[in-house]
């Protein structure tokens, strides 16, 4: 048995026993109008992320089995991240505008178009369902969220357990990565790299009629045009260091994290001495370790949450993260040891989601949510575009990954400066 199956199989012994603990440890939430609320909003949440999922495994085979070069494979994808970049900040508006319900259908039509696009041996057509896909991730990144914070808040529900849906929304999406990943493979070997584009399809339309008939409506600021909203999300960042601060470590940390999704395989790639030739990694079981790593940290995160506030242990939790990513500098090539950093890495990953997700529902505005979440949207995806072009040595792009990871970390000490300082001031304000 490989270090990776023994990885896999030893998490997952793990990440049973804490979810258990977890559930005996810590007070059940019984009030019935929120569990309900939770569900509807977690029902079309992993849905929304299934079809994502559903697409991720096959996108670059499909590619290639219709003959593109690297060079084209590289364009559409860095396609794909200018497209979110670009667009991020307006579809944040139309958000907050238009209505957060409205764009999550938007979602639905837009990345079912691309999924139809996949039938099309045309690059030109493939790079359109790219950028229609870009869009998509926008909304998929910030609608959702500003809908669901924004019921919470108007239906009178308690702060902490809005991290208990961050968290079970984590949870959640581990799961449904790692059965997405098997019935795509089921699909991709029975009928083909496409196959699993029209599962994908098919599971967003389901996602699309059950928001129809279970959201109601909600709306950021109605007033403004999305420049007038857009220059009222600046104007909030200038203003209130905590949401700039947020901002950053937003960009900074989902900036690292998807240079690591596209750099983990050829960092735990070994290499043939005689040929140097790549071997082959069993790259299912490594994906499935590394989401039942994000599962054990949505309750490590929950255990957390218990004993201390948000703003003072993702201090830890980002540091940890950088030191993680640090394995494949020092120890290049040991397969055992880059494997656990990654481990790591993702078990803060799992940590980091809904701890900002509670600290964006203290912080954020509701009328703005939308578009200053994707307003970091644009550093976020400009980091991952600037790293794909410069064609750049593993061990320097680990390295620009373990500085943003640092900068997270200083940016996450500001903000629990502020935060204890404020916290002060409330506390003197009802002493007097």
């Amino acid at each position: 048995m490989n270090i990776f199956i023994s990885g896999f199989a030893l998490l997952s012994v793990l990440c049973a026993v804490l979810f258990i603990y977890t559930r005996t440890a810590l007070t059940t939430i019984s009030d019935a109008a929120f569990k309900n609320f939770q569900r509807v909003y977690l029902v079309v949440y992993l849905l929304a992320m299934a079809g994502d999922w559903l697409q991720g495994p096959h996108v670059y085979a499909l590619y290639d089995s219709y003959g593109m070069s690297s060079h084209q494979i590289e364009v559409l994808f860095v396609a794909g991240f200018g497209s979110s970049m670009i667009f991020g900040t307006v579809v944040g508006s139309f958000a907050d505008r238009y209505g957060r319900r409205a764009n999550t259908i938007v979602y639905g039509i837009l990345y079912g178009g691309a999924c139809i696009t996949k039938h099309f041996n045309n690059f030109y057509i493939l790079m359109l369902g790219r950028l229609l896909g870009g869009i998509a991730t926008s909304i998929l990144y910030s609608a959702f969220e500003s809908w669901m914070i924004y019921e919470h808040h108007k239906r009178g529900f308690d702060q902490e357990s809005l991290g208990n849906i961050f968290s079970n929304a984590v949870l959640g999406n581990s799961l449904v990565a790692i059965l997405a990943g098997l019935v795509a493979q089921t699909f991709a070997d029975n009928f083909g790299f496409v196959a699993p584009f029209d599962v994908s399809l098919a599971v967003l339309t389901l996602m699309t009629i059950i928001i129809v008939f279970t959201w109601s409506e909600n709306f950021g600021d109605k007033t403004g045009n999305w420049k007038q909203n857009f220059s009222n999300a600046l104007s909030a960042i200038r203003n209130d260091t905590k949401i700039l601060c947020l901002g950053l470590i937003q960009s900074l940390f989902e900036g690292s994290m998807y240079i690591f999704v596209l750099e983990w395989t050829p960092a735990l790639t070994p290499k043939s001495t005689s040929t140097e030739k790549q071997e082959s990694i069993p790259h299912g079981h490594i994906f499935a370790a590394f989401m039942v790593s994000i599962m054990i940290g949505s309750s490590i995160f929950k255990l957390l949450s218990k004993y201390t506030n948000v703003e003072s242990f993702m201090r830890i939790v980002l540091f940890t993260a950088a030191v993680s990513l640090t394995t494949p500098i020092i120890f290049k090539g040991n397969q055992v040891v880059v494997f656990a950093g990654f481990l790591v890495f993702e078990c803060c990953v799992g940590i980091f989601w809904p701890s900002l997700g509670q600290m964006r529902g203290k912080y954020v505005p509701d009328d703005l949510r939308s578009t200053i979440m994707n307003f970091f949207r644009v550093p976020l995806n400009m980091i991952v575009v600037v790293i794909l072009l410069q064609n750049l040595q593993m061990k320097v792009i680990f390295e620009c990954c373990v500085a943003f990871l640092m900068l997270a970390t200083v940016c996450q000490q500001w903000l629990f400066s502020m935060a204890k300082e404020q916290t002060t001031t409330q506390r003197g304000i009802i002493h007097a």
